[in-house]
This record gives C-alpha cells, structure tokens and sequence, in this order.
C-alpha cells in the first residue's frame, strides 16, 4: 500500500489465504463480515482476499506423493504481505499441516484453526467428552485434530475408514464441483454416524463441510456442530480487534 498512510487508529488488515478451495475461502471473506459487530462500514476489519486455487492439492501432496502445495502458499503470504496485511488466516485445514512452515514464512502472526475451533468448543460450553472430527483423509490420517482436541482434553473420534470415503470425501469433493446440494446427504451421515458413537459435538473439520451443512439445517442433529469456517473468523475477529 505505498503512498497511502492510514489512520493511526485504524486496525491492520486480515490477509486471507484462500482458494482451499475458492469457495471455502470466498466464504470465510463473508463470514468475516457477517460475524463481525458493525453498526457502520468503518466498522468491519479490513481484508485482503488471495484466492488462488493454483495451489496443489493438499492431500494428494500428503498422502500420495503429489506436488508440495508449501511453495504456492508462501507465495501468496508474500502478496498478503505485501499488500499490507496484519495477520493471517488460512482457511483451509489440511493446509494447517503445513502450519509450522507456513508460520516460519512471514513476519507476521498466523491464526491456527484447530486451535480457533477448541475455542468455539469451550465457547458452546463443550469442555470435555467426545468429540468427533469430519476432514479431508490427509487431516484425520495425520491427526490434526486429535492432536489439538486431545491436548484440551477431550476425546477425539474420526469416521471408520470406509466411512471417510463415502460421507467426508464425498460430500467435499460435490462443494468443490459447485454441486452444494449433493454434498448435504454424504456429510450428514457423517454427522449421525459420529454421534451414534457418542461425539457431544461434530468438528467440521474441511472448510468445504460448512458448506455442506448449512446453518439452516444444522438443528437437525443431535450435538453441536463447530464449523471451521466460522471458528477461525471468530479467532481473527477477535485478533484484530485486540490488535486494533
């Protein structure tokens, strides 16, 4: 932002690092929006969106020996950087595997959402027990969030293998063809199965499953659902307000 100078009072700017997928991180913009207390424009935190889904899938590079996605993000932290952001958000959880490298990248604080959805667990005042987690197969594989909600203290539990394919890939895999209604079916029996194991609550642990499961419906279940997509704008919201 050369040659302009900002208000001394006015908060630094978000950077997102989106395009994990471009709708996931399209929607985090908005919900940073909807989530944030504002009577005026002035009052909403600015954000500076990168939505670059040249980035390699994130799986594919874990699991499978595909193209390191690590490059294309620290390319798109400098952009953020660059354009003047504050901190960062990645909202992408399979991306946070990444997580220590993508810290070691910048100068700048970056928001961790595992530990952004331990905090909306404690903030639906689910503090211990059973936890169920729907992710990507490289998130539950490599244990993302076993390992932070276990360290909080509860229980983690992830879909039988079989059931990883058909309710978490399936559904994320219908969001990021456009095709939000088939993704609804697969993800709630996801849910159910979880919840017919005793989770309390259901971590929606891809940013494509909040958009699998929208906010309307979400009463259908019998716990509490914590959507990762929210979480982290809830953790950023109250970042840059700190900061502000």
């Amino acid at each position: 932002m050369s040659g302009q100078q900002q208000h001394p009072s006015a908060p630094r700017a978000l950077g997102i690092l989106g395009g994990m997928g471009p709708l996931a991180g399209a929607t985090f913009a908005l919900r940073m929006v909807q989530l944030t207390e504002a009577a005026v424009d002035q009052d909403h935190i600015p954000t500076i969106l990168c939505n670059d889904p040249r980035i390699p899938d994130r799986s594919s590079a874990m699991l499978q020996g595909g193209e390191s996605p690590l490059p294309a993000m620290q390319r798109g932290i400098r952009l953020l950087e660059a354009a003047g952001a504050g901190c960062i958000a990645v909202p992408c959880n399979t991306a946070h595997l990444w997580f220590d490298d993508l810290k070691g990248a910048t100068r700048l604080p970056v928001l961790n959402i595992a530990e952004a959805v331990v905090q909306n667990l404690r903030r639906h005042s689910v503090v211990q027990g059973k936890v169920g987690v729907l992710g990507t197969p490289a998130t539950l594989a490599l244990g993302l969030y076993q390992r932070a909600l276990e360290q909080a203290g509860y229980e983690a539990i992830v879909p039988e293998a079989n059931d990883v394919q058909r309710h978490c890939v399936a559904s994320i895999a219908a969001v990021k063809a456009g095709q939000i209604d088939a993704a609804w079916e697969p993800a709630a029996q996801g849910i159910r199965a979880l919840v017919a194991r005793g989770a309390q609550a259901v971590v929606l642990g891809c940013t494509e499953l909040p958009l699998a499961v929208p906010h309307h419906r979400r009463g259908e279940f019998d716990c509490v659902l914590t959507d990762s997509i929210d979480a982290l704008a809830l953790a950023a919201i109250a970042h840059c307000r700190q900061q502000h």
